[in-house]
């Protein structure tokens, strides 16, 4: 059901992400957009290395013992990929397009 498709993002790392589009609604007018409404997991650090270098991140993360455990810690603090929040995400999302929007008011072309 629905349309899937896949979306490429840093052609460097190669992050593949496939999406599903379920439904198009009609927007609330009061409602911001874009908005999550949902997912799954948090998002990789940025400049990790891709899946292989998210892996060895996680890895050394879960290991105490491992000898680049602190520095991993110092570099991004405790992180957890099974949390995630369409509040953070949806805050994210506001803050970039409504800077567009006032930049684009604010300069007419």
């Amino acid at each position: 059901m629905g349309t899937q498709f896949a979306y490429l993002y840093d052609f460097g790392d190669n992050w593949r992400h496939e999406l599903l589009l379920e439904a198009i609604l009609l927007p609330e007018p009061a409602a911001p957009y874009p908005t999550c409404i949902g997912g799954e997991r948090r998002t990789p650090p940025e400049d990790v290395g891709g899946t292989h270098g998210y892996q060895e991140y996680l890895t050394v993360l879960t290991d105490p013992e491992h000898e680049e455990h602190e520095n991993m810690l110092l570099w991004r603090g405790p992180f957890d990929p099974e949390t995630f929040s369409s509040v953070e995400v949806n805050h994210g999302l506001q803050k970039k397009f409504r800077s567009r929007k006032l930049a684009k008011a604010a300069n007419p072309v």
